[in-house]
């Protein structure tokens, strides 16, 4: 009996996978699919939904070459074939053949976008095969010919003498196949800071807000409203980055403010956890140091989320739901600087206008620029880091806000003396403000771990004000 392996294969993805028979006087028995087993050996945990079974009566008879946009694990429950996969996917590896025969004690996994074929060898053979979607009327997706002379499948039995439906017979040659491209990036919310940041990371990512964008590829999605999310083609995309949020902290504790924080920073999240499983793509979802209360310092990614405030709160439900999706990353970080308004442009703003503000100096945490951000999402993606929760934030020693309005003033040509430093206490004394963790400073180790450095906070905003 052989030992449960698998193999690679010239095509990039496609892997076979050799199945212990356990045999007796009465017959066999394997194990067909093992999730557990099959995936600690490096097969995808591709979540099948779909168990079909199709019959060959005759020796002979010859199906595909069908590329299906979906992930399949196709195997032999009785019989013998000869299997035939071609790339069909967009790329260098465009048209590579690979074959096999298989009995009951061969399985292949084949990834979207492998056209996949065979041709019986055996009378009464039994094909199995699961998907990781479920098929659908009028779906179209690229064939092959399996005659194609540029493939040239060598098939054990000549086509002329095998059982072939009409609807093979005619599909297109290679010369004539559209490759299949591979499926796309969404960035949600590509009008905000961060969201600008991420265009110049993922390029050619599809690109949706609340309402309609003025180029071409952007469009309106409002992941709060039922109709247009089930609408939206999720099955078109491999990755999906959240960078919309309700972020007006003050505002979140008002009636209106709390409903529309709850919809925007929890109940999407949700609805984006729940698709990203439905639909098998990666959620990329930002989150914040304001879901902790500031009372640890660094704040580790393991740390029990003790939220203060209503968009706090709502930060934190956001995490927990996209917890749930089987491939995600949180992304938790603190003090974003990027496009448009924000503090720094503040501090810079005030500096030109000749005001000497007071800034509080007990609240300590690192700068993040977008930039920064959407390069550890890059990197994060790029290397394969396990799915979780990750700090992500400018490097450096933590400073207080007060430590950064200096800063700034005296990049601007002004006198650190001109920011008047103040507590929190004193500050917030008379105004209805929410409240605000003191201790930001996040533990960077994971993230390094990856292979990720950090720049340096003060390093990136000398570059940032010099930029303008």
């Amino acid at each position: 009996m052989t030992e449960l392996s698998v193999e690679t294969t010239p095509i990039p993805g496609l892997l076979v996978v050799r199945l212990p028979l356990h045999e007796d006087s009465r017959g066999w028995f394997k194990e067909n699919w093992q999730r557990a087993k099959m995936t600690a050996l490096g097969l995808p945990d591709f979540g099948p939904v779909q168990h079909s079974v199709a019959y060959n009566a005759r020796r002979g008879v010859t199906r595909g070459v069908h590329t299906e946009p979906w992930d399949k694990f196709i195997s032999v429950a009785c019989g013998r074939i000869f299997g035939a996969w071609v790339d069909m996917r967009e790329g260098e590896t465009f048209g590579q053949l690979f074959t096999i025969e298989a009995d009951p004690s061969v399985a292949v996994f084949v990834p979207r976008g492998v056209g996949n074929a065979y041709q019986v060898l055996e009378d009464g053979t039994t094909y199995s095969y699961l998907v990781n979607d479920h098929w659908r009327p009028g779906l179209t997706y690229p064939a092959l010919n399996l005659a194609d002379p540029t493939v040239a499948i060598p098939w054990p039995i000549a086509l002329a003498e095998a059982e072939i439906s009409d609807k093979d017979k005619s599909t297109p040659m290679l010369a004539e196949v559209t490759p299949m491209a591979p499926r796309k990036t969404l960035i949600v919310g590509h009008k905000g800071q961060l969201g600008t940041a991420l265009q110049a990371d993922f390029p050619g990512a599809d690109l949706v807000d609340l309402v309609p964008g003025e180029r071409p590829n952007e469009q309106s999605l409002d992941v709060t409203d039922p109709a247009q999310v089930a609408a939206w083609p999720w099955n078109d995309y491999a990755l999906v980055l959240n960078a919309a949020a309700y972020t007006a902290v003050d505002a979140a504790e008002t009636p209106e403010g709390r409903r529309t924080a709850w919809a925007a920073n929890a109940g999407a999240p949700a609805t984006l956890a729940r698709l990203a499983a439905e639909h098998r793509f990666t959620l990329v979802h930002y989150s914040s140091e304001y879901v902790f209360d500031g009372t640890v310092d660094p704040h580790t990614e393991d740390e029990p989320l003790s939220p203060l405030g209503v968009y706090a709160q709502t930060k934190a439900a956001g995490d927990i739901a996209v917890a749930t999706a089987p491939r995600h990353y949180v992304l938790r970080t603190s003090w974003v600087i990027g496009s448009g308004k924000n503090f720094v442009r503040t501090m810079q703003q005030l500096a030109a206008n000749g005001v000497s503000p007071t800034v509080v100096d007990d609240q300590v945490g690192r700068l993040t620029f977008t930039e920064e951000l959407s390069r550890a999402t890059r990197h994060l993606l790029d290397v394969g880091a396990p799915f979780g929760t990750y700090n992500v934030s400018n490097g450096g020693e933590p400073t207080s806000f007060a430590d950064v309005a200096e800063a700034v003033f005296e990049l601007c040509g002004r006198s650190r003396d001109d920011v008047t430093p103040v507590s929190t206490e004193d500050y917030f004394a008379g105004k209805d403000l929410a409240p605000r963790p003191l201790r930001s400073v996040m533990d960077l180790s994971k993230l390094r771990a990856t292979g990720f450095e950090p720049e340096d906070a003060m390093s990136a905003l000398r570059r940032y004000l010099a930029d303008g």
